[in-house]
Parts: C-alpha cells; sequence; structure tokens
C-alpha cells in the first residue's frame, strides 16, 4: 500500500476533478505483475494500467489500491468491472470513496465473491489525496497558503525589494509544491511588485502547468505582464466577473466555489499578505506552509496583514505537521485548527 501511495503521488495537480489514485497487482504466488496510477483527467485509472501491466497474471491475485474502485462509468469504466473481468481474487483498500456518484464499489465486489480489505494504512493514503477529499467534502478546493519570510516575519526590506529572501534549494522546492496543484493562485499586488510568472520551473519537468489565477478586483494587471504570456493557462479574476465583497475586493468565497465549479480541486496561494489574510479570515486557508530564512531585516512588510485577528486569544494556531530544512532555509508546514474541524 505504501508504493501504491508513492504511485498515486505522481498524478498530483493533473487528474483534476478527480482523485489521485495508486495501485498495485500481486498475481496468485504474492509476486508483483503490475502497478499503475491515474495520470491525468479522462485517462484511464490506476486500476485499468495496472491491470493491463499484469495481463492474465491477475487471475487469482491481489489488488492494492489507494481509494475504493469505483462502479460507475464516467469518462471511463467502472474499475470494479475491470477487477471483476481480470479475475482478481482480493482487493485492499486505504480510503473508503465518499463520492456518492462511485461509492459503492467494495460492496460490489463482495456480492461478486472477490474478498475485499478496507482500512489498510487509510491515514497516509488521505493526506496523499486530501486536496480530493476536501473538495468533496466541502464543494471549494484545498487551498494552500504559501509564504517565504525572514525570521522576523518580513516578506521584504523596508525598500520593498524582496528577491531573494530565501535561497535556491527553497526557491527549487516551491517550484516543487506547484507541481503538485492545478491553480496558483495571487494577488494583483503581488503581480505588480514582482512580476511573478507563477509556472512551475523544474528541470526535466514535462512541460504541464497549474491554471494561473490572479485576484484582480479592478483588472489593473498589465498586458505585459508574464502571468499573461502563453505558457498557462491564465484567468485575471475580477470583481466584475466573481462577485464583490463589502469592502469592494472580489468576494474569495464565490472566488473559490467557481474554482470548484471549473474542476479545480487544489490551490496554492502565493500572496500576497493582503490576499492571504483575507483567505484566513475567511476561513478558506486549509494548509500553511511557511519558508522561514534565517535573515532579519527589522523592518519591512510583514508576511501577513488584515487576517482578522486583534488578540492573542483570537490568534489562529497551526498543529505542525512537518518541520524540514531545505538549503539554508527552514520549512514549516502546519494546518489550522479550524480547518482540521471543518474536516472531520
Amino acid at each position: 500500500m505504501r508504493w501504491a501511495i508513492a504511485l498515486a503521488a505522481r498524478g498530483l495537480g493533473r487528474t483534476s476533478p478527480n482523485p489521485v489514485v495508486g495501485c498495485v497487482v500481486f498475481d496468485p504466488s504474492g509476486a508483483v505483475a503490475g502497478e499503475g496510477w491515474h495520470a491525468r483527467a479522462g485517462g484511464p485509472h490506476a486500476e485499468v494500467v495496472a491491470l493491463r501491466e499484469a495481463g492474465p497474471r491477475a487471475r487469482g491475485g491481489t489488488a492494492v489500491v489507494t481509494l475504493e474502485p469505483c462502479k460507475h462509468t464516467g469518462r471511463t469504466g467502472p474499475c470494479t468491472q475491470a477487477l471483476l473481468d481480470a479475475g482478481i481474487a482480493r482487493v485492499v483498500v486505504a480510503v473508503p470513496d465518499p463520492n456518492p456518484l462511485a461509492a459503492g464499489g467494495a460492496a460490489l465486489l463482495r456480492a461478486a465473491g472477490v474478498e475485499v480489505e478496507l482500512g489498510v494504512l487509510t491515514d497516509a493514503a488521505s493526506a496523499g489525496n486530501i486536496a480530493w477529499l476536501t473538495a468533496v467534502r466541502t464543494a471549494k478546493p484545498f487551498l494552500t497558503w504559501k509564504f517565504a519570510a525572514t525570521l522576523d516575519g518580513r516578506s521584504a526590506a523596508a525598500d520593498g525589494t524582496s528577491r531573494w529572501i530565501t535561497g535556491p534549494e527553497a526557491r527549487a522546492d516551491v517550484h516543487r509544491l506547484r507541481s503538485t496543484v492545478d491553480t496558483v493562485m495571487a494577488g494583483v499586488g503581488t503581480i505588480l511588485a514582482d512580476d511573478s510568472a507563477l509556472t512551475v520551473r523544474l528541470p526535466g519537468h514535462d512541460g504541464w502547468q497549474p491554471l494561473r489565477v490572479v485576484v484582480d478586483s479592478a483588472g489593473r494587471t498589465p498586458a505585459t505582464a508574464r502571468v499573461r504570456d502563453d505558457s498557462a493557462e491564465t484567468w485575471i479574476a475580477t470583481a466584475a466577473e466573481v462577485g464583490a465583497g463589502p469592502d469592494g475586493r472580489v468576494d474569495l468565497d464565490k472566488l473559490t466555489a467557481a474554482l470548484h465549479a471549473r474542476g479545480c480541486r487544489s490551490v496554492l496561494l502565493e500572496g500576497g499578505p493582503t490576499l492571504a489574510g483575507a483567505a484566513l479570515a475567511a476561513g478558506l486557508v486549509d494548509r500553511v506552509v511557511g519558508y522561514v530564512a534565517p535573515v532579519l531585516l527589522g523592518a519591512g512588510p510583514a508576511a501577513l496583514v488584515d487576517a482578522g485577528i486583534s488578540s492573542i486569544g483570537e490568534a489562529l494556531r497551526l498543529d505542525v505537521t512537518d518541520v524540514t530544512v531545505v538549503g539554508t532555509d527552514v520549512r514549516i508546514t502546519g494546518t489550522p485548527r479550524s480547518t482540521i474541524t471543518r474536516e472531520a
């Protein structure tokens, strides 16, 4: 199952609005006969890929899969039928499917005489598929706020310069993070200040790019901005198009609902501090990834502003899930406690 989870991760960002899924098929002797993962929406599901590789060796064997096999016909056929046609005798599943349109595959397999075991490494498989699971439960994309700051919480120097707070290893890690989501979002202030491209730029990258979203209430994104080039699809989300909140800015609840309707399931919010504050205040942030540099500035813009917090008692506290040294910097990953309650 751990290998199936690792296989599933290869599809991160590319399968939306579908989940990421990995599958390993063993022959009756217990030898690996095939493996696969869901690589893109509309493409063959993980079970089908693994069964094709296994061929006749699958008959009487075991399929280990990270998500309950589907029983409905969409752009592809039901995986339960593919497993039955292949003669699989046993299916081991990590996570039951919460989607009512696809759930029930385990019961169908059992009714056909297949041995089914549910709940193997459920937590690990759920963590790998958290964006899709969250979107199914809340009808909104899973939103990760990523920021880079100095040790004293500054996102730029007093003169406005911000390149580069973190080192090259941390910046490369951000590109890796971008490669795992289907949407990268930034505010127009970040675009005007940094002219960010918001694309994945990694050695050997396959060219796939997430949707770029610029939250631009008044439509100030210049025609010459890098986000308007043809390297990736871009949506300049204005208040006139999406809808305005009481402050006249883009209504973030309506924006995330529109992204969900568009098929987006995982959003990486990269800036700036005002947009991040608004997203946190609205309860839209599901995960925080902070890159902290061992640098002190003493003055300059803060990494976060206007989050709706006025006292220490109102502080949004995180449950830290990972702390990793990346080059000369530290990456801290945490989940807002209120988000954990909402997803439970």
